[in-house]
């Protein structure tokens, strides 16, 4: 029995996997379960994307503080709107035109940030 699922295709067994965690689910009545763990999984990835944000602007706090006032406010603008859109996300989920509200205020705000921060770091 080792050497047939050692033999079977690898996305074949990914997919036996899969199939016995929901059949698992299903027989033990473990739905409620999966949605509380859903509930919190989702709140971790929001506090772990909001921690990074954190370090990286820790990193790079005095090298942003030496900007020009227009350029920083502009770029802090766009993290904090990205952040609250995410937040926003989060809570209250989307479909339809609230997602594509969300991509594209998302979409917005990357080009704000990337753009302030290539005209900030243009040596010409």
């Amino acid at each position: 029995m080792r050497r047939f699922f050692a033999n079977m295709n690898p996305t074949l067994r990914g997919l036996l996997g899969v199939a016995a965690v929901a059949l698992v689910i299903v027989l033990l009545s473990l739905q409620s379960t999966l949605t509380a763990l859903n509930s919190l999984v989702r709140i971790a990835f929001f506090l772990a994307i909001a921690f990074f944000v954190f370090l990286v602007w820790r990193e790079r706090r005095l090298e942003i503080g030496s900007w020009p006032d227009r350029a920083r406010y502009t770029f802090y603008g766009a993290a904090l709107l990205a952040v609250a859109d995410l937040a926003l996300y989060f809570l209250r989920g989307a479909s339809g035109r609230d997602a594509l509200a969300f991509v594209l205020v998302l979409a917005v705000c990357a080009y704000a940030l990337i753009r302030t921060w290539r005209d900030q770091h243009s040596y010409s």
